[in-house]
């Protein structure tokens, strides 16, 4: 079950498809175990730090119920509980830390500080979400359209909205090393990093995954069995963006008449907190101040049948499990 051991886990770009394969079964085996009431405390003993610059539902649940499942300590660090940055260093946290810990999670910036991070730990150092990338989503996303489809090779997976940072970037990877078709749907100012795009189109080559971009959503969600969006303004960007992204995103907005125009059955995801109604204080401010009661999708698709994010929101647990008993 360690067949990562010591390996840190900071983008899917480090890992070979067939390792991704395995940890997504392995959490399969996990989510198995929990459901039959199977203990599983693999990592009795062990201690884990979770440094949260950002804060989060589904990420620190996930970490922390997935520690003590597996029989760990876990320490919570929230903005105001950690000097790293501040007062400390990146690399005198990671030194100190990992001193103390046998496992650091982090969840906060730039993809630079994960990485310096695990530079300096003497532990594994997990990517609980950066800018760039958000690794252990896709592993849920993944793990999610197995349990549906039965299969990832030759999904058409359409991710509509703005594809420059986390979500898109690791949606591209990830489905270009195992091999699902990957539709990026937006105006073209949205598109992924260029650089990035190459370096995705040369493992879609090796795994027969196709990488397109598309900026109509009518063309784009033909023949899809997924479509998945996300917020239009992420965590920590300004309120002034909201403007500019509603004008430019409006038209990619997941509704029932685009999810019509799908392969018969395709699901809708999404990896959360979502601007589906206005029952959340940023959506009702938002929407009042620009005259909409839903933002990224519709409320009638968020509680559709074809809607599948709360299977995925539980599995970002599951697979967290998996990731940490895979390195430890």
């Amino acid at each position: 079950m360690n067949f990562l051991k010591g390996r840190d886990f900071l983008k899917l770009l480090d890992f070979t498809s067939d390792e991704i394969g395995k940890l997504i079964d392995l959490a399969s085996e996990l989510k198995a175990k929990k459901k039959n009431g199977i203990p599983h405390r693999y990592c009795e003993g062990k201690n884990i730090a979770l440094i949260f610059e950002k804060t989060s539902t589904r990420t620190r649940s996930s970490f922390e119920v997935a520690g003590y499942d597996l029989g760990m300590g876990v320490t919570y660090l929230d903005p105001t509980g950690s000097q790293i940055g501040k007062k400390e260093s990146i690399a005198d946290t990671a030194r100190v830390l990992s001193s103390m810990y046998d496992g650091i999670e982090y969840r906060g910036y730039g993809q630079k500080i994960v990485e310096e991070l695990a530079k300096y730990s003497k532990v594994p150092v997990w990517n609980g979400l950066t800018n760039e990338f958000h690794p252990t989503q896709i592993l849920a996303d993944f793990l999610t359209i197995k349990e549906h489809f039965g299969k990832l090779k030759g999904i058409n997976f359409v991710y509509m909205g703005d594809a420059r940072y986390n979500m898109g970037n690791s949606l591209m990877v990830g489905c270009a090393k195992m091999g699902l078709n990957f539709t990026a749907c937006a105006p073209n100012k949205y598109f992924p990093d260029s650089d990035l795009v190459k370096t995705c189109e040369k493992i879609a080559k090796e795994t027969g995954a196709t990488i397109r971009f598309e900026e109509d959503p009518n063309k784009a969600v033909i023949g899809a069995d997924v479509i998945y969006t996300d917020v239009w303004v992420s965590m920590g960007e300004p309120v002034e963006v909201w403007q500019e992204r509603i004008n430019d995103l409006a038209p990619y907005q997941v509704n029932k008449a685009l999810m019509d125009k799908a392969s018969s059955g395709a699901v809708f995801m999404h990896c959360l907190p979502s601007y589906h109604d206005l029952n959340t204080a940023v959506g009702k401010e938002m929407g009042e101040k620009f005259g909409r009661t839903e933002m990224e999708v519709t409320n009638e698709v968020f509680e559709s049948k074809a809607s599948i994010v709360f299977e995925e929101a539980e599995n970002r647990m599951h697979t967290i499990k998996a990731v940490m008993l895979a390195t430890l």
